[in-house]
């Protein structure tokens, strides 16, 4: 029966930690920009800057 009680306040806490962790990420703007991810595939890639080598 102690078992049951200590298992709902181990999942209490759980849940309140990911619902912390949510509004965290909703408040920093983690979910802000969702349009770019989906055409990230269609946008061409900059050529990297060629690395130059000088003589030593």
């Amino acid at each position: 029966m102690y078992i049951i009680f200590f298992m709902i306040g181990i999942s209490l806490l759980m849940a309140l930690g990911f619902l912390g962790a949510f509004l965290w990420s909703m408040r920093t703007g983690q979910h802000d920009d969702l349009y770019t991810p989906s055409i990230r595939i269609l946008l061409e890639d900059t050529e990297p800057t060629a690395a130059t080598n000088s003589p030593e």
